[in-house]
């Protein structure tokens, strides 16, 4: 009788234990879930994961925050917990710098990058035929959901997103589309995903000799959206607050999701406007990429980890392999949102290697690191021997030092806009590594040819004055992200740091060669007549 008593005293405790761990794990949480999105203001247009709303909608979670603010202008909600303290964004953005009109103020077609009726044209054929695509799958596969076409709507953010790019950057000050089209990508459920096309490029191809990182590591896949919108998504690799180990090179280190949202805010904060619109979102793998998409090898990557988590990875043959894979929990997965740029076809781009491009290889270097004078050679070359080229590569030097980014090999642009167009800061994933380490060798371009513009400076010297400090506002720019905290208070702090070591070297530069010849206020005299001669663009 006394074992007897003893065995339903152990079942008693081992049931006990099993209820409590499920009221931890599962009831309670989903409790917390519930009384959050009760306790939602009444015009948050963000619905709980309860809610009525379709099932692929649902699986993500809502926006944390108020509804997305105009990124464009000065009205950003005040800080979070700050009761009546003042914004130091919503200030910044007010301040005159941020005022000045754009240059020229009316723009003609010369001046958008698209011909707004071609491009209308051109999207309306991309829709009918992928109307026309997704009905022959269907009927293959014996889908038989009444699936109405999609329809191109010319209010789409992502439409207006595209018509709106011009000679100055991806979109205006003043346009209110850059924050729709941040919502939009965080909340439209997707209808399709797919590999990005040099994962494509991959597919039996992959070159054990060379040496880069396998490409699992740095996955990314194409998300097309209920609007007929594209993004591209980056899922998270790191955690925010793993450091990149010092010993790693920067053409293997992690691409990182956060970096990428980053780098759009930062982007935006400096009024370059330069990096596609950017969110960070939690995508449910299983309903938003495996059960839309119709690529047999994508869907053929996915499994179940043994602790239970949907994983996949990229298909690549020297690759496959269960530990380079990316895992939900147990199906949503932490991710960034880059949105597209128009096709090639619409708008063509220029890819061009950056002329102070680092060796790939082991030991090698280039003649940059090793010839001080190296950008006496580069103003006598074609495009950097006139114009704004050689500062927009100043401007994109100073921007990858404050991220961290080492791996700026080439840089692209619009190629309507002529050899002074803006470049295109594309591909920041492998910023935010190390906050612990600033690279100085990432401000050549500064140091060697000690040229600025001046509305560069001049914004730098403001985001270094208390009242407009780079970490705060940066800090509360991406609270709006949904993926909040975004970056670590380390990685904030390293800003400021960074900060000041570009103005000490425009400093020296300037008790160097003197400030008229390093602060430049529009682009630069051509250098030498025969420019076309030779050039550094490959």
């Amino acid at each position: 009788m006394p074992g007897l008593r003893r065995d339903r005293l152990l079942t008693l405790l081992l049931l006990g234990a099993l209820l409590s761990a499920d009221l931890y794990f599962h009831l309670w949480p989903r409790a917390r879930r519930q009384l959050r999105s009760w306790g939602r203001p009444p015009g948050c247009p963000c619905r709980g994961r309860n809610s009525s709303a379709s099932p692929r909608l649902a699986a993500g979670p809502s926006d944390p925050g108020a509804a997305a603010r105009n990124f464009s202008r000065a009205g950003p909600r005040a800080e979070p917990g700050g009761g009546g303290r003042r914004s130091k964004l919503r200030a910044l953005f007010a301040h005159p710098l941020y005022r000045v009109p754009e240059e020229p103020p009316a723009r003609g077609p010369d001046d958008l990058l698209l011909a707004g009726p071609d491009a209308l044209r051109y999207y309306r054929r991309k829709v009918a035929r992928w109307n026309r695509r997704h009905k022959i799958y269907r009927e293959q596969m014996n889908l038989t959901s009444p699936d109405p076409p999609l329809q191109l709507r010319l209010e789409a953010s992502w439409v207006q997103f595209h018509l709106g790019i011009n000679r100055q950057g991806l979109y205006s000050r003043s346009s209110p589309v850059v924050s729709k089209l941040l919502r939009d990508m965080r909340h439209f459920p997707t209808i399709s995903s797919d590999y990005s096309q040099d994962e494509k490029a991959l597919l039996g191809a992959c070159d054990c000799t060379q040496i880069v990182k396998p490409s699992g590591v740095h996955l990314k896949l194409v998300l097309r959206f209920s609007d007929f919108g594209k993004a591209m998504f980056k899922p998270m690799r790191q955690q925010r607050d793993e450091e990149t180990p010092a010993d790693f090179f920067y053409f293997i280190d992690f691409q990182r999701h956060n970096a990428e949202i980053a780098a759009f805010h930062l982007d935006r904060i400096l009024d370059f406007r330069r990096v596609p619109p950017t969110v960070g979102r939690l995508v449910n793998v299983t309903k938003e990429i495996l059960e839309v998409t119709k690529n047999e090898i994508l869907q053929s990557v996915f499994f179940v980890s043994p602790a239970s988590n949907v994983c996949f990875f990229a298909k690549c043959p020297y690759m496959c392999k269960t530990e380079y894979a990316v895992c939900g929990n147990p199906h949503l997965l932490e991710g960034s949102l880059s949105t597209f740029l128009p096709s090639l076809n619409l708008a063509p781009r220029l890819s061009v290697p950056n002329p102070w491009i680092r060796s790939y290889t082991l030991a090698g270097r280039e003649e940059w690191e090793l010839n001080p004078l190296y950008c006496e050679t580069v103003k006598q070359i074609y495009p950097y021997n006139s114009g704004s080229r050689l500062l927009n590569i100043i401007d994109m030097a100073i921007f990858d030092f404050l991220i961290g980014n080492m791996d700026r090999h080439h840089y692209e642009m619009f190629t309507k806009f002529g050899d002074d167009g803006f470049l295109i800061h594309l591909d920041n994933a492998r910023g935010f590594g190390r906050h612990s380490h600033d690279e100085i060798s990432i401000l050549s371009p500064l140091s060697q040819c000690c040229m600025i513009k001046k509305k560069t400076l001049l914004h730098l010297q403001l985001l270094a004055q208390a009242d407009y400090r780079l970490s705060d506002v940066m800090r509360e720019s991406l609270l709006e992200d949904q993926l909040s905290p975004v970056l670590t208070e380390p990685h904030l702090l390293a800003l400021d740091r960074r900060l000041q070591t570009v103005l000490q070297t425009v400093q020296r530069c300037i008790a160097a060669r003197g400030e008229h010849s390093v602060i430049a206020d529009g682009p630069a005299p051509q250098l030498r007549p025969d420019s076309g001669q030779a050039n550094l663009t490959g």
